[in-house]
């Protein structure tokens, strides 16, 4: 009888995401996404995926989910397959992004405990534009 060695587990890149649980379900801002494990802090958490426009269709875009990748990339996030489009802003966020070769990820700033709602900063423009207007609800901003 022969075994067959395991190979070696292949250490993850940092911009490669982890293989985290996460959950999309009701918080306090609409719909969230939540760790269902703990989360090491620096972790690569989730790709920001989605269609990549044209500079006109991005011009004739009302989605809210459009982020800037840099290098005149432009990724909408809308479509639901997007998970990382359920992470909400904070004004005090467990999570950062990174953009990477016109790619778009989410780290973990600090360690991330299992339940917990994760969440990034969306920047001055957004939060002027469309969170200023109809007041914070995250939890920095609307305390339980």
């Amino acid at each position: 009888m022969t075994t067959k060695k395991a190979a070696p587990k292949k250490k993850k890149g940092k911009f490669e995401p982890g293989d985290f649980t996460l959950k999309v379900k009701r918080s306090k801002a609409g719909l969230g996404l939540f760790a269902q494990s703990d989360i090491p802090k620096g972790a690569c958490i989730i790709e920001y995926v989605g269609n990549i426009l044209t500079k006109q269709q991005e011009d004739d875009s009302n989605s809210l989910y459009l982020f800037d990748a840099g290098g005149g990339v432009t990724i909408d996030g809308a479509p639901r397959w997007n998970t990382a489009r359920y992470i909400n802003h904070s004004c005090r966020p467990n999570s950062e992004i990174e953009i990477y070769k016109h790619r778009v990820y989410v780290l973990a700033k600090r360690t991330i405990k299992a339940g917990e709602e994760l969440n990034y900063d969306y920047d001055k423009e957004y939060w002027s534009e469309y969170i200023k207007p109809k007041g914070c609800r995250c939890l920095k901003c609307q305390p339980a």
